[in-house]
């Protein structure tokens, strides 16, 4: 009993692959569907009475394409306006984005070494201000900004506020920029930080 069930089982398996075929020709340009089935068995009474989606049409034209995905903005519009805002957000973030970069991945500063005044002050009021633990992170008091190697991930270089009572806080400045983005564009940020945060 378990044989005969086991045989009708893997006598319907062909089948399932044809049909497989069939219905990922169909998804495919026709250009595509060659390779997978022949126009014969694309267009056969056969292929249409195995139970594919696709109605024949007759042995003169192709079946119907199917219907194609609805696109994700309701109209040109709302993506028109979403692409300029996008411009508008990154001619914003990008200067104090590349400044901060800049300041971490190159041989500006070493480790340790704290930011000159003009570079601490860009910091303090283009990212730290905007951190959503901005607070916390100055606790008791700003002394100075560092660029020093994360105590957890050693090969990771970051900013430190240095307070008046001698102890380091890192900051990411990622947190920094989508508070910001958050606070000046809402409406857009959840779609722009999505996009353009990993």
């Amino acid at each position: 009993m378990a044989s005969s069930a086991a045989s009708l089982l893997l006598r319907g398996v062909p089948l399932l692959r044809v049909r497989g075929l069939r219905a990922a020709a169909f998804a495919l340009p026709r250009r595509y569907t060659s390779s997978l089935l022949s126009d014969a068995e694309i267009h056969s009474p056969a292929a249409a009475a195995s139970g594919s989606e696709c109605e024949p049409t007759g042995s003169d034209g192709p079946p119907p394409l199917p219907s194609q995905k609805a696109s994700p903005w309701t109209d040109l519009a709302e993506y028109q306006q979403w692409v300029n805002k996008e411009d508008d957000i990154l001619k914003d973030i990008e200067p104090i984005r590349n400044f901060a970069k800049e300041i971490l991945h190159s041989n500006r500063y070493t480790d340790g070494e704290c930011l000159n005044a003009e570079d601490e002050k860009m910091v303090i009021e283009k990212l730290l201000h905007y951190h959503h633990n901005s607070d916390d992170k100055i606790g008791c008091g700003l002394n100075s900004i560092v660029v020093d190697r994360h105590p957890e991930f050693r090969h990771s270089r970051c900013l430190f506020v240095v307070r008046t009572n001698g102890s380091l806080m890192d900051f990411s400045y990622h947190k920094c920029l989508k508070a910001y983005i958050r606070h000046k564009y809402p409406s857009h940020a959840e779609k722009f930080i999505l996009k353009h945060f990993k």
